[in-house]
Order: C-alpha cells, then sequence, then structure tokens
C-alpha cells in the first residue's frame, strides 16, 4: 500500500507527470527520421505519395484484406465510406462507443439506429442488431472495443439474411483478427469494410490518420475517388468528392510504429496481466478481460460494482485524477443520451430503452496502459485505488470540498 496521503486529502500527486490512458507511442527517432529525410528528399508531402501508399499495402496484408485506403482521419473514413455503399435512411450501431461512429452516419444523412450492447464483451448485440433492422435499417455497424472484436460471424449473419451490408468501426482493433475472409471470400463472408484509426492514442499512431479495409475492389476505387475530390484521373473529376487524404509524414510515422507492433501487444498483454494481479481482492473492482483470439490489448478496463464498491466510479475517477492518474469513463454515458442524438423524437417507438449500455457506461473505469505508464506504474496506481477505497468517507469529503471551491 502506498505510505503517501492521497491527493485528493492534500497530499502531493502519485506522478508529478500525467499517466494518460492512450498516451502516443513515439517510434524510435532514428527510425523516423530516416523515414522523413527520405519524404523531404523527394519533395512527394501529399497526393497519394509512396509512403501513403506502402502503409496501404502493410495494412492490407497486415489484416489479410486486398485493398486499405488511407485517409485523414477515421472520422472521414467512416463517413466516406457510408457515401460510397449509397446507404440510405438508418443504420443499427450500438450506443456504447466513441460519438465519432454516430456522428460520421449523421454527416452522410443517416439516422443512428442505438441498440443495446453485450455485458460481457461490451460489443453489440448481435440479437439486439437483428431486433433494430426490423425496423427497416439499411446497414449494421459493429464496433470493435477494447483491442478486441466484436462478433463479426453473428453480425454477418445477421445482415446477410436481411440483405444489408456489415461495415466496422475498427478504430481501437488494429492488428487484430477482424474477420475478414481475404480476397478470394466472396459476399458473405466477413464485413463489407473495416475503418482502422491512426489516430495519436491508438496503439499504432499516424499523429492523425485512418484506413477503409475491404476486399471489395470497386468499393476501394469509389473511396479512392472520394478521398481525391471525386478525380478519375488526371484533370478528369467524375462526381461528388472531397480532400480526405493522408499526407506522407502520418504514413511513415504509421509505417514506423507498425514496425514496433508485435513489441507493443506483448507488452500491453503484460501491463493487463498485471492491472488484473494487482486489483485482484479489491471490493467491487474486477478487471475487465474477456477472452478473444487475437487482441492488441491496448485497454486496461475496469467495472466498478455500484453494489460492492465503497466508492463510485465516478469518484474513482476523481480521487485518481488528483493523483495525476488519467483514468477515463468511456464511453460515458452512451451515444443515446448525448447530443444531437437525445433530442431526437424517437419516430412513433417507445422511448429508448439500453439497459445494458446504461448499466456498463456507469460502471467502466479506463486505466493507463502501454506507453503511458512505466515499469512499476500499476502496482502504484492500483495501489492508489486501494487506498481511496480504504478512505472512502474521508475521499468522498474531500471530493465534495474540492467541488464547493
Amino acid at each position: 500500500m502506498n505510505s503517501t496521503p492521497l491527493a485528493i486529502l492534500g497530499g502531493r500527486p502519485l506522478f508529478a507527470e500525467p499517466r494518460h490512458v492512450g498516451a502516443p507511442f513515439l517510434p524510435p527517432r532514428d527510425l523516423l527520421h530516416a523515414s522523413l529525410d527520405a519524404i523531404l528528399d523527394r519533395r512527394r508531402l501529399s497526393n497519394d505519395g509512396p509512403m501513403v501508399r506502402e502503409l496501404e499495402q502493410v495494412l492490407a496484408a497486415r489484416h489479410g484484406v486486398a485493398h486499405a485506403v488511407a485517409m485523414c482521419n477515421a472520422t472521414l473514413a467512416m463517413q466516406l465510406l457510408f457515401r460510397a455503399l449509397e446507404l440510405c435512411g438508418a443504420v443499427v450501431m450500438p450506443a456504447f462507443t466513441f460519438v465519432a461512429t454516430a456522428h460520421a452516419a449523421t454527416w452522410e444523412g443517416l439516422e443512428p439506429e442505438f441498440v443495446d450492447i453485450d455485458r460481457d464483451t461490451h460489443c453489440i448485440d448481435p440479437r439486439a442488431a437483428a431486433r433494430g433492422l426490423t425496423r427497416g435499417a439499411a446497414a449494421i455497424v459493429g464496433v470493435h472495443l477494447w483491442g478486441r472484436t466484436c462478433d463479426t460471424e453473428r453480425l454477418e449473419l445477421v445482415a446477410r439474411t436481411a440483405n444489408v451490408p456489415l461495415v466496422c468501426d475498427a478504430a481501437q482493433a488494429l492488428g487484430c483478427d477482424l474477420g475478414h475472409r481475404g480476397p478470394g471470400g466472396g459476399p458473405g463472408t466477413g464485413p463489407r469494410a473495416s475503418v482502422l484509426s491512426l489516430h495519436a492514442t491508438k496503439i499504432v499512431s499516424g499523429l492523425e490518420g485512418g484506413a477503409v479495409l475491404t476486399d471489395d475492389e470497386n468499393l476501394a476505387e469509389r473511396l479512392r475517388r472520394l478521398r481525391n475530390f471525386g478525380f478519375e484521373g488526371y484533370d478528369l473529376v467524375g462526381g461528388l468528392g472531397t480532400n480526405a487524404k493522408l499526407n506522407e509524414f502520418s504514413a511513415a510515422f504509421a509505417l514506423c510504429g507498425i514496425e514496433w507492433l508485435d513489441r507493443l501487444i506483448p507488452r500491453n498483454l503484460a501491463r493487463a496481466a498485471e492491472y488484473r494481479r494487482c486489483l485482484a481482492g479489491l471490493p467491487g473492482v474486477t478487471f475487465h478481460a474477456p477472452a478473444a483470439a487475437a487482441a492488441n490489448h491496448h485497454y486496461a478496463v475496469a467495472l466498478v460494482d455500484p453494489a460492492r464498491c465503497p466508492l463510485t466510479r465516478d469518484e474513482l475517477v476523481a480521487a485518481l485524477w488528483a493523483d495525476n492518474v488519467l483514468a477515463r469513463r468511456y464511453f460515458h454515458p452512451g451515444c443515446h443520451r448525448m447530443e444531437p442524438y437525445v433530442s431526437r423524437p424517437a419516430a412513433g417507438r417507445p422511448s429508448l430503452s439500453l439497459p445494458v449500455t446504461d448499466e456498463v457506461a456507469a460502471r467502466v473505469l479506463v486505466l493507463p496502459t502501454g506507453s503511458a505508464v512505466e515499469d512499476g506504474d500499476v502496482p502504484l496506481i492500483c495501489g492508489r485505488i486501494r487506498q481511496a477505497l480504504d478512505e472512502h468517507r474521508r475521499v468522498r469529503d474531500g471530493i465534495r470540498r474540492q467541488a464547493a471551491a
């Protein structure tokens, strides 16, 4: 147990520098500088340059698909995917996701049809997705969470039965088995497309960036036109498009990160095992780690049981933040309780009820991991949690005093 007082009670913060969820991984500088020098020597900074093309090849090969189409960020990649699929109406998706998933659909004139999640995986429940499709939705959006994948096999069966495409928000799942069956898989054998994120907080970063993975050559070509103003050739614009291209510096940064991916994943796994061990026995706090065939373990997720824990999840967050442990409440309170979605009429249906989403959103506590923590940090963080629970009455009073100040 830590012997120093908790910062929420007037002690010195546990860490002088904050420990973040998803602090950026920085590749070795000599590796990065060599790539940047090559870019500068070529004077090719954007417009489908060689670094972008190499990144696309590496991402496609890594995930077993025929095509990867790089974009400037994952949100625009998702928007352009919706547009390229020519979807209309509603799309079924979980409310327990980063709001960008819903916003991307809304920007493209689609209506998010929020459905509930599975209590064990926190991913979209295929049975709930099937019920959502009965209201006439045009697609299913599966969301991979916590560096693990949703049940793409069952979701694809639901989508195929309804004759709608399955697409996946794979922002957190780079390096995982995304359920694609390869170039020869044919229709009905996996997601139509998956969207990766290369944001700074992800396991591999391009500073900003994203990519659409697909085995559909025609879809990939439509996406390439859409990301580049609709150009089909030199001075030939074939239709509406926008500027969603990835620049060469971001592609190089991501390529350097991918070179380290097979070392980052085992390190994340070791951190997860350490959190599980150090959190064991705490009242009402458990480590969340459902089984997964191929996970990147980039997120350390604890669950706080309000019936057993002496502090609420939000009180624990406040205590940890005072100690520079910047734990997060992903994805509180759920998209269905955020604007603009919470104010939208229910189109004649009863009020939206997503009990599992509400329960999980109130319990999730995401802890620093990956490159955000150093050797020895995890026992200190868990010791602070134990100390806060042991002194829960004083901690609660400290939070109240801080709020009133």
